[in-house]
């Protein structure tokens, strides 16, 4: 057990404890500050073992070692249900609609600061905390989500749908701190999970073969691939295994007997069930002036400024901040026009909005437009 300074507050915090490095370092940081600290861990997916993914029992093995060596006490509680009917049929029906969804933004918001927020406070928590590199202020208009000090690992675009209530109750331990420091204060605590691999599979569902996973819940129908002139030159497996500017698995290689350059995905076609294809990194088809999304999720509850205005996007996790101007704001969407064209517009995917290094909000993209 770690000994900590003699706690300087009373509150009580409960850190959401996934067996990975973050979430651990949070908890010690929070720790150092005198907060009374306990963890939860939340299984949210009933793997099927016999295929060999038991990711939540090695996840649940680390957590527990790792709340041994901090001396705090490890609740445990089963949100698989909620995953399913909050997070999992609604990324489902995404992919059967040909869209490529984000089931992380939805599973913070509906799982990580609701199911776990309302069953923290049931155990008599002040806080909640996780090991999300983000920042949170408040000042006299309420909370605002902020970039935090590490650009390539901030996460805000990954909890844009987030509300004041939820973000009222939350910590963010790592929002000064870098992973390369993470990963040496954790060395430096001999953390058990000290060297583990970040988790780069889908949220609570853990890292597996996509293609075969998807082929469980969405019916796959193969069809043809076409250039954007309307040639054939393959067939693809299924719309739903392919996102707008993939480059990677398309299974296309040389033409006709001889090299090619590189393929892109431009477009799904699903009235044709057609997956087309360019080779120009920078084709007209794969590049975007504006998009039009759904109804915005404003963090302040409302708009920065009555539209149209102006601020930055980012339409990925880790993409440069974009200028933008957002009009037509209504509840059945809004309408985004970029100050350079932006590659790759995935509908199904996240348009989230900044101003400095505030996170405004964000909303679902429906298409590009050129």
């Amino acid at each position: 057990m770690i000994r900590v300074p003699l706690k300087t507050r009373t509150s009580r915090v409960i850190v959401g404890l996934s067996g990975g490095v973050d979430s651990a370092v949070a908890a010690h940081r929070l720790l150092e500050r005198g907060y009374a600290v306990e963890a939860l861990f939340m299984k949210n997916w009933e793997e099927d073992d016999t295929a060999g993914h038991c990711a939540a029992a090695a996840d649940l093995a680390d957590a527990s070692a790792v709340a041994d060596r901090l001396g705090i006490r490890l609740h445990t509680v089963n949100f698989a249900a909620e995953y399913w009917d909050r997070v999992f049929e609604a990324f489902l029906a995404q992919y059967r609609a040909m869209r490529t969804p984000n089931p992380d933004v939805l599973c913070n918001r509906e799982i990580k600061f609701t199911a776990f927020l309302d069953h923290a406070r049931a155990l008599g928590a002040d806080h909640i905390a996780t090991g999300h590199y983000a920042r949170a202020t408040r000042d006299a208009r309420g909370v605002r989500l902020r970039l935090c000090a590490d650009s390539e690992k901030d996460q805000t675009y990954f909890l844009h749908l987030l509300d004041q209530a939820q973000l009222a109750w939350a910590l963010f331990p790592l929002h000064d701190v870098t992973k390369a420091e993470v990963r040496r204060i954790a060395k430096g605590l001999a953390l058990p999970n000290a060297e583990k691999k970040d988790s780069t599979g889908i949220c609570f569902i853990g890292e597996r073969r996509f293609r075969d996973f998807l082929a469980r819940y969405v019916p796959i129908e193969p069809g043809p691939i076409e250039t954007a002139e309307g040639v054939r030159i393959g067939a693809h497996r299924g719309l739903a295994h392919y996102t707008i500017g993939q480059r990677q698995g398309l299974g296309i290689g040389g033409v006709n007997g001889g090299q090619a350059a590189p393929w892109f995905v431009a477009a799904k076609d699903a009235r044709r069930n057609t997956l087309i294809l360019v080779q120009d990194t920078l084709h007209p088809l794969l590049m975007s002036a504006g998009l039009t999304a759904g109804t915005p999720h404003w963090i302040a509850g409302s708009p920065p400024a009555h539209p149209p205005f102006h601020c930055l996007a980012r339409l990925r996790h880790r993409q440069p901040l974009q200028a933008c101007e957002v009009s037509e704001i209504s509840d059945e969407g809004c309408r985004v026009r970029f100050g350079a064209p932006q590659r790759a517009v995935t509908p199904g995917q996240s348009i989230v909005f900044y101003r400095d290094d505030e996170c405004l909000g964000g909303a679902v993209i429906e298409e590009g437009w050129r």
